[in-house]
């Protein structure tokens, strides 16, 4: 199942399903205004996603009226005729139209680094050091506070470079969610956004470099496991326009990822309360050349195939 969070002019943030054909089915209901409401609840009920939105369709009337029955997977089912896509509501974000807001209100965001040795080694390649392929070989992981939701922007929302930044980066990278026992409910993608010249300045810095408002794109969608064959063979893609113009395009398979999912939560877990709903991403294997920075009103486009296209504006701070 794939869902997302849209905002409707006079109703606010709502819940939707995401067709195979890309109509969105309106889900949402007072005992679960958002998606990790909804899937907070299904946990809390033991229920699967599929029957916990079938109930509560029976239970509350949404503008316009859908159909939805527990015996409809989320590809099979049909909607009234309200005219509501994915590709309508993905534009900027504005109270006075719809649109796509930040899958799910995750409470906090966790990042991976080195996780691929593209980037150990092209980082080693800046830094003149071997700190970075050493934690590539190491038995830890490299795991980081990324944020918090008032930090997240979600598709179309302006990510940031920070103020004393002149090399602050793009980081592509696919994300997985994590539920009440640390399993992984589902998946999206994030745009890690990084101060690289300020992590390398000094690695101690690494928090500066990553924090700070702008600092993580979510979305499109919050995609169930059931969805995806393998996570570890995916091909992303990640493209940055400048005046309309393509001037970096660079891709990836996440089979060459170091680290198993469960490896990185272990590690995450460790002596450390994760709330439901944290969000994990997974570490880049694209690496931007030091001579591309982001500029102010760069778009930057992470897309994997079914996973849709997180697309973000560029702000200076």
């Amino acid at each position: 199942m794939k869902l997302i969070q849209f905002h409707l002019p006079k109703l606010g943030k709502r819940v939707g399903i995401v067709t195979r054909e890309h109509q969105v089915i309106d889900v949402t209901s007072p005992e679960s205004p958002g998606v990790l409401e909804v899937l907070e609840l299904a946990y809390k009920e033991r229920v699967t996603l599929g029957v916990l939105l079938a109930d509560i369709q029976e239970k509350v009337s949404t503008p316009p009226p859908m159909r939805f029955t527990a015996f409809q997977s989320a590809e099979s089912v049909q909607e009234d005729d309200n005219g509501l896509t994915l590709e309508k509501l993905d534009v900027s974000p504005d109270d006075n139209i719809p649109h796509l807001m930040v899958p799910i209100d995750t409470p906090e965001v966790w990042g991976c680094g080195v996780t691929y040795k593209r980037s150990a080694d092209m980082r080693d390649d800046d830094t003149q050091q071997d700190i970075y392929s050493r934690v590539y070989h190491a038995d830890r992981p490299e795991i980081f506070f990324k944020g918090t939701l008032s930090r997240c922007v979600g598709p179309n929302g302006h990510i940031g470079i920070r103020s004393d930044s002149k090399l602050t980066a793009t980081e592509p990278e696919l994300a997985y969610v994590l539920g009440a026992e640390g399993d992984i409910i589902g998946y999206t993608l994030c745009n890690d956004v990084s101060a690289w010249d300020i992590e390398r300045e000094n690695p101690l810095y690494l928090p500066q470099s990553k924090v700070f408002f702008g600092c993580c794109a979510l979305g499109p969608m919050f995609i169930t496991p059931s969805e995806i064959d393998d996570p570890y063979n995916l091909d992303m893609k990640c493209t940055i326009l400048r005046e309309e113009k393509e001037i970096y395009v660079g891709t990836v398979n996440t089979s060459q990822i170091n680290w198993k999912f469960e490896q990185l939560t272990e590690f995450l877990m460790r002596d450390n309360p994760i709330p439901f709903g944290t969000v994990v991403s997974t570490g880049t294997g694209i690496i931007v050349p030091n001579d591309l920075p982001l500029a102010p009103n760069d778009i930057v486009k992470i897309e994997i195939e079914g996973f849709g296209t997180l697309s973000n504006p560029v702000k200076q701070l």
